[in-house]
């Protein structure tokens, strides 16, 4: 099985070159999320599937890649579950995260970097509220508080199903 370091060195090297919306590194928000899902109490297969949470639905791997690396199922399963598909509604995306042990601590991660005022803030206003809305949205439909909760309500805030 690869190490979570080996993992994170794969998906660095996938997604070389790549930016986000900011023009920011991508492998930045990759650690971000990596590193969210490890202070949110996740295991190591949860973080080799946040190094990796965006890399088949980028196609800075393939679903082939995946299907043969030697990950575990349930981190495999992790990454499926959250890649979004084409034309795929909201709704059958949070159900399939829901129902995928370990998923959902990873997408929670993922939404809170993605809804991080400092990120959102160098962005126009259109996009900044078109994003914080969606963000929103998928955070309802998975049943997650809001970022912006204090300290104490983080022991309130659903785990993995």
């Amino acid at each position: 099985m690869l190490t979570v370091s080996e993992v994170e060195a794969l998906a660095r090297a996938a997604h070389e070159g790549q930016t986000d919306k900011a023009g920011r590194p991508y492998a930045e928000h990759l650690r971000a999320v990596a590193d969210g899902v490890r202070e949110r109490g996740g295991d190591d297969e949860q973080i080799a599937a946040a190094w990796l949470h965006d890399s088949v639905e980028d196609d800075a791997l393939s679903a082939q890649w995946l299907h043969e690396a030697a990950l575990t199922g349930r981190t495999k399963d992790i990454v499926l579950a959250v890649t979004k598909r084409k034309g795929e509604e909201p709704t059958a995306y949070a159900r399939r995260i829901l129902a995928a042990p370990g998923a959902l601590l990873v997408k929670e991660a993922d939404l809170a970097h993605n809804a991080d005022p400092a990120r959102l803030a160098v962005l126009d206003e259109a996009t900044r509220t078109r994003l914080t809305e969606k963000y929103a949205r998928m955070r309802a439909l998975l049943g997650l508080m809001e970022p912006n909760r204090t300290a104490d309500s983080d022991r309130d805030s659903p785990k993995q199903p």
